[in-house]
């Protein structure tokens, strides 16, 4: 697939034990990597409880704002699972089983266990594509510029994998990553030159501390490799003036 103009993204992370701590969100650093690969530029990550009015009020700020919008959890067979509504009423269509869906999964369990709560889903809001889920078959789906995946992270990975031949490619962004000894602020001043001199170029700064005392990560980001190759060799020579010298990692 060729290269296009970049798109935007967002990612909205859909459940409680995730505002409550219990469970610690991957996904969305996945999805984070996946995107920049393609080079999709992931642009908002905003956190919902199980609440279909903060569902719905989220996922219409983001698909307005942006290209994709990427929904993970609350899309299983329990009474908190309530996404797929959400998202049927954030669009203003109805929600039924799926004939396709319906059939899938009600081959997957003995007979006696496909019950009420299970078929739930099967339901998908009326007019959505399907997204193949190899692991344990129910599918997410694909609305308008809305894509809805499995809270489960192995689930949700295999989600991306089926559809990645579908997205948008981007010129990927490029970076280079120096570590320095030194503290950030003594180089501040200079950084901000640099940055002012490469517009097109994204620094950033990262302190860490090591016993040898504090240090920073100077991290330079572009689509124009030539570009973001100079600011990273103008922070090198700006931090060498210090009689420090980088590494790049």
């Amino acid at each position: 697939m060729r290269a296009e103009a970049s798109k935007t993204a967002a990612i909205l992370v859909i459940g409680d034990e995730i505002l409550s701590g219990r469970t610690q969100d991957s996904n969305s650093h996945y999805i984070a990597r996946f995107l920049a690969s393609l080079g999709i530029d992931l642009k908002e990550t905003r956190v919902v409880a199980d609440v279909e009015d903060e569902i719905v009020a989220g996922l219409n700020a983001l698909r307005a704002r942006y290209d994709m919008v990427f929904t993970t959890g609350g899309i299983g067979p329990t009474h908190d699972d309530i996404t797929a509504d959400a998202v049927a009423k954030a669009f203003g269509v109805e929600i039924g089983y799926h004939p396709e869906v319906y059939a899938l999964l009600e081959a997957r369990y003995k007979p006696g266990e496909f019950n009420d709560m299970r078929k739930r889903m099967a339901r998908i809001p009326h007019g959505a594509a399907l997204i193949k889920n190899s692991i344990s078959t129910a599918p997410g789906f694909h609305l308008g510029n809305v894509y809805v995946m499995a809270g489960v992270p192995m689930v949700m990975r295999a989600m991306l994998e089926a559809l990645a031949p579908e997205l948008p490619r981007g010129i990927v962004v490029t970076s280079v990553t120096l570590s320095a000894e030194i503290p950030e602020g003594t180089i501040a001043p200079g950084l901000l030159d640099i940055q002012n001199a490469n517009p097109d170029v994204a620094i950033g700064s990262y302190p860490f501390y090591s016993e040898k005392g504090p240090g920073a990560q100077l991290v330079t980001r572009g689509r124009d490799g030539a570009a973001v190759e100079r600011a990273a060799q103008a922070i090198e020579a700006l931090v060498e003036q210090f009689g420090v010298t980088p590494t790049r990692v």
